[in-house]
């Protein structure tokens, strides 16, 4: 059984679902600006629900709402919002995107999401897991045009993904008029890779604010970048 989480502010319970805490949401949800005016956010594909919690300690916003395709990790979900300080803020739809959007008629000023990687090496996973990992169960065509039309017209729309896949993701984004505002690339170390991209979004085509983050130095070393980026959320930071 998985240990839960600690965080400084709230605990992510972990055992019921195949997909665990882990560096891209608690970066998501670190790195993603929030304006004053926002008053509604979307998370999309929840998981364990950290995204969603990070953003309700982060913002005032009074509507927080999550969907989550996936049986067990809605549950998870649901159990960590109601065991967090702002229940009454958060709120958790079991669905999946597609349906939720066909549904939905609310328009979100703040929509984030860690979608599921493509890379098919991930289909020998436990299948819960796998689904969550292989976007099979939601394309990147499928989330973009879900969250063209969920956005308010001022809102932006933050995501993590593989650096690989960052030229396409924002090629699709343009078709449906999203673009990016800010973009940050991610490595482990300094003499490592870059492995993922953070980029925010808008309806409003503009010069992209470039940034690249290295975790750590060596291990277990973390950069004064990263640690003042997290330092609100781990415990040992």
């Amino acid at each position: 059984m998985s240990k839960p989480f600690q965080f400084k502010q709230f605990t992510v319970h972990q055992d019921k679902t195949a997909m665990k805490v882990g560096t891209d949401g608690v970066l998501l949800g670190a790195w993603t600006k929030i304006e004053d005016t926002v008053n509604s956010i979307l998370d999309i594909g929840s998981g364990t629900g950290l995204i969603s919690l990070i953003m309700a300690q982060r913002s005032f916003a009074e509507v927080i709402d999550a969907v989550e395709l996936n049986n067990e990790a809605y549950i998870q979900s649901v159990e960590n919002f109601e065991r967090s300080d702002w229940g009454d803020r958060l709120f958790c739809y079991h669905a999946s995107f597609q349906q939720f959007t066909e549904e939905i008629e609310e328009k979100y000023d703040l929509i984030v999401s860690n979608p599921p990687f493509y890379n098919s090496t991930y289909k020998e996973l436990e299948e819960d897991r796998a689904m969550a990992r292989h976007s099979e169960s939601l394309t990147f065509e499928d989330l973009l045009k879900g969250v063209s039309l969920l956005l308010s017209e001022k809102g932006s729309f933050s995501v993590v993904i593989p650096f690989s896949e960052e030229e396409t993701f924002i090629e699709i984004a343009e078709t449906y008029l999203l673009f990016p505002q800010r973009i940050a690339r991610v490595k482990g170390s300094i003499n490592s890779e870059i492995k993922r991209s953070l980029v925010q979004f808008s309806f409003t085509k503009t010069k992209v604010e470039l940034s690249e983050l290295c975790i750590e130095i060596s291990r277990h070393n973390y950069t004064d970048e990263y640690t003042e980026l997290v330092k609100d959320f781990y415990l040992k930071m």
